[in-house]
């Protein structure tokens, strides 16, 4: 038995579809007003509903990184939140925490300062001793938010 001739046009035409991007994420990056990247990247990518927010260190707002850790801490989750405030969402909205740090000894520094950031219930989050950052930054966090109800 042949195939009638609609049937494969159908799938044809849904091929072109695929083909053509039309159903491809959409992608934007998110760039906070006023804040400078230190390289080639998106400080944040809106993706589909997500939010995806590259790896901030704790430079502050004059671009230094403080010499008390919690100072740090605090410039590092100000640098995330104006990301997520650019896309419409909040700390709330977070799902996900990646933290780098270059020195396990400050864990339960840093824990302090997190837990003042991140309402509950709070992201899902990996912590990671490494061996070095950027320049002298002793923490990096990257976020993974819900942005398909932000406010923008």
């Amino acid at each position: 038995m042949l195939f009638s001739q609609k049937p494969m046009q159908a799938v044809m035409a849904a091929s072109m579809f695929f083909a053509s991007g039309a159903l491809q994420a959409e992608k934007k990056a998110i760039f906070p007003k006023g804040a400078p990247t230190a390289g080639p990247y998106s400080p944040g990518v809106l993706s589909n509903g997500t939010l995806y927010v590259a790896g901030q260190i704790g430079r502050d707002a004059s671009g230094n990184i403080p010499d008390n850790f919690e100072e740090e801490v605090k410039a590092c989750l100000a640098n995330i939140d104006r990301i997520l405030k650019e896309a419409g969402v909040t700390p709330a909205d977070a799902v996900a925490a990646q933290v780098y740090l270059t020195d396990m000894e400050l864990f339960d520094r840093m824990n302090k300062v997190y837990m003042t950031y991140f309402p509950e219930p709070r992201p899902a989050r990996t912590t990671v001793g490494v061996a070095k950052l950027v320049g002298k930054s002793r923490i990096e966090i990257t976020v993974t938010a819900d942005a398909s109800k932000a406010k923008k």
